[in-house]
């Protein structure tokens, strides 16, 4: 009878284990530039993150193996004054496009301004509406953000509750004296502005990219490039409206960075009309890179 009892929780705890896999995440953590560093120490911290992120229950929906979030957290601590960490953290998110082995870039940037305390020992806590501790703040950040990203891509505004869930972090983080979280820091490049830039009305378009790009754009090139890459072609315009409405917003770089080359790549086999068409929009939205945009009109893809 206890060995049941004991096989039977054993069988829940490792189910809701399972359940809680949100993510396919690689955590690293670089400590090559802290002089002295104990690298245990650290290596201690990349496996307490690592838990931290796989056992806990993060999306509303249960994931199946093949639909975990892909995405990748590289921080690199720059410099350490006692307990108290400066560091740099890599931000990487994809996606797999259907019917294809092709997997989409969403998210390829990093973050200068992170700062946060670790005390050996001390437990990662997190508590939802709360923020208790700046690095658990920061992950759980990042988390929300990869989902609201996600899922925009498969559903229009599917990823509000994420993104409402990331805006929060953002608003309990701004009393503390962590850099990253408020207006007038890093001229607009941090986590306050991407959440100003997704939850601000004014820049919907940018979550209708998001669907119209992957969801009726890459998902169907396999079967229609014709249909796939006219979609796109739309999707970009979306963000020339944004774009015209107010320049330079960081979330705008952020997708240019992620989408340069992909975007390329696409139109490359496009047709003459759209190859001008797309190579007159990306300079609108990347002129500091607008001359990478020539390799387009150089290629000898659709006449």
């Amino acid at each position: 009878m206890i060995k049941r009892v004991f096989l039977l929780l054993l069988s829940i705890t490792f189910t809701t284990a399972l359940l809680a896999q949100d993510f396919q995440c690689q955590i690293s953590i670089n400590s090559q530039k802290i002089a002295g560093s104990n690298y245990e120490r650290y290596r201690d911290l990349q496996q307490e993150l690592y838990k931290f992120v796989h056992e806990r229950k993060w999306c509303q929906y249960n994931l199946k193996m093949n639909e975990r979030i892909e995405c990748a957290i590289v921080i690199t601590l720059e410099s350490q004054a006692g307990d108290k960490l400066n560091a740099t953290m890599m931000i990487q998110l994809q996606r797999p496009v259907y019917k294809t082995n092709y997997k989409t870039s969403l998210l390829n940037f990093q973050d200068k301004n992170v700062q946060f305390t670790y005390i050996d020992g001390e437990p990662l806590e997190y508590v939802e509406n709360s923020n208790t501790n700046q690095l658990t703040s920061l992950i759980a950040f990042y988390l929300n953000f990869f989902l609201g990203v996600e899922f925009d891509t498969f559903a229009m505004n599917g990823g509000s509750p994420y993104f409402d869930k990331a805006q929060n972090i953002v608003n309990l983080c701004q009393n503390g004296v962590e850099p990253g979280w408020k207006p007038f820091e890093s001229g607009q490049a941090n986590r306050y502005w991407l959440m100003e830039n997704l939850t601000n009305t004014s820049y919907s378009k940018f979550h209708e990219f998001y669907y119209q790009y992957h969801r009726l754009g890459l998902d169907v090139m396999s079967e229609s490039p014709d249909a796939g890459r006219a979609e796109i072609m739309e999707s970009l315009r979306l963000l020339q409206q944004v774009n015209q409405q107010r320049a330079g917003l960081y979330m705008m770089q952020i997708i240019v960075q992620t989408k340069a080359q992909e975007i390329i790549e696409i139109f490359k086999e496009g047709t003459a009309g759209e190859k001008t068409q797309v190579v007159a929009i990306m300079k609108q939205l990347d002129p500091a890179n607008a001359s990478r945009y020539d390799a387009i009109t150089q290629s000898s893809g659709q006449r």
